[in-house]
């Protein structure tokens, strides 16, 4: 996915909460519905929401779907962000 699903998707602050939750490791999507004080409908759509911006995966085992972050999407964010910072010695780049 590019850019404008996952900054649509990191706008919500229920997904950002998810997202600092999956850092601890893989979540079964009850697991991570028991955080909040919302029905487990509405926690599966910020998880689709997730999912299809890239940030998240999920694996099933049994009868039961884990999520987990993934990485390299934060990495790409990381590496296009960093691009507005100056050089060490204080120089803008033209």
């Amino acid at each position: 996915m590019g850019f404008p699903e996952t900054f649509k998707a990191l706008s919500d602050p229920v997904r950002r909460k998810i997202l600092v939750m999956l850092k601890e490791g893989r979540m079964s999507a009850g697991d991570i519905a028991n955080h909040f004080d919302m029905t487990v409908a509405t926690i599966s759509y910020h998880l689709s929401q997730l999912k299809n911006a890239g940030l998240i995966f999920e694996t099933k085992y049994k009868n039961y779907i884990y999520y987990e972050l993934n990485l390299s999407v934060f990495e790409e964010i990381m590496a296009w962000v960093s691009q507005f910072k100056k050089d060490e010695g204080g120089a803008d780049h033209e």
